[in-house]
């Protein structure tokens, strides 16, 4: 099998005393994304707008291909529920400061 790294950063999987890294691809996949101000708050003296978010479609992910898994967000996994090809990094593994440092498994969003 063979992973295809769709996030914007390395991803790491750490299995036993064993690690891989996969680099990411030049364009990743993410959703397309809309913001719209809906208010404010005062926080501290300072006005913080208050916005309404919402994701759309996915792009930059390629047709299925056999043999090959595509690592993505967990936002574009779920946006692609029926791609039974999308996998996220699972078991997170982090650092002293609470840091990622790598996945000890991956995970499909059903």
């Amino acid at each position: 099998m063979r992973l295809v790294n769709l996030t914007p950063h390395p991803v790491t999987l750490i299995v036993g005393d064993q690690t891989l890294t996969i680099p990411p691809e030049p364009t990743p996949a993410r959703c397309s994304e809309t913001r719209t101000v809906v208010g404010s708050v005062e926080v501290d003296g300072l006005e913080v707008p208050v916005t309404r978010v919402g994701f759309g479609q996915v792009q930059g992910l390629p047709a299925p291909r056999e043999g090959v898994l595509y690592v993505v967000s967990r936002m574009v996994a779920e946006a692609c529920r029926d791609r039974a090809d999308l996998v996220i990094p699972d078991d997170l593994v982090r650092d002293a400061e609470g840091r990622i440092i790598g996945a000890r498994s991956l995970a499909r969003v059903w």
